[in-house]
């Protein structure tokens, strides 16, 4: 496998926006938590096949921060880059902003962090270019790449043991 020509964070962009209503939202008048996890997944899937040009799956997603709820009424738009690459995985950030459509006031409600494996057509993995991080937060956001690789395997390692320990019955069964 050969790998492609590196490119810049920038190419990868990808942005989302939607308007919340009430069929999005719980019984607080605040949008699902699940709904905001889905749309993180769906432009940070974007992102990472403009960056691979392949085909990609998504591997893990680190935790979602939900740091204000977004509000029915209100917009939400998602923002998401690729940060940092491995052989054939794909880091993308992913920041969501709530904006209050009538008074224009926009919060920061959650960030999180995807990895994408790029496969092809047959799903073996493909190699992916290299990221080229230019501004201040691309390079923050890329140097800090290979410590969050390395607990998401650690993460990944303890998630086995614990499929292992636990097997395919049902909890309840267990009890």
């Amino acid at each position: 496998m050969t790998r492609k020509p590196a490119k810049t964070c920038k190419e990868s962009r990808s942005i989302k926006a939607a308007l919340v209503l009430p069929p999005d939202t719980n019984n607080y008048g605040s949008m699902f938590g699940g709904r905001v996890m889905s749309y993180i997944d769906d432009i940070a899937a974007i992102a990472a096949t403009r960056h691979a040009r392949t085909s990609v799956v998504t591997a893990s997603t680190d935790s979602v921060d939900f740091l204000h709820p977004v509000r029915n009424g209100h917009s939400v738009c998602l923002e998401a880059f690729v940060t940092w690459t491995h052989r054939t995985s794909v880091e993308v950030f992913v920041k969501v902003v709530a904006e209050d459509m009538l008074s224009g006031a926009r919060t920061v409600c959650a960030t999180s962090f995807v990895t994408f494996v790029a496969i092809d057509v047959n799903g073996e993995k493909q190699m992916v270019p290299e990221v080229i991080p230019e501004t201040e937060l691309e390079k923050f956001l890329f140097e800090g790449a290979p410590e969050r690789a390395r607990k998401r395997l650690e993460k990944r390692e303890t998630s086995k043991a614990l499929a292992k320990r636990f097997g395919a019955q049902s909890l309840w069964q267990m009890v």
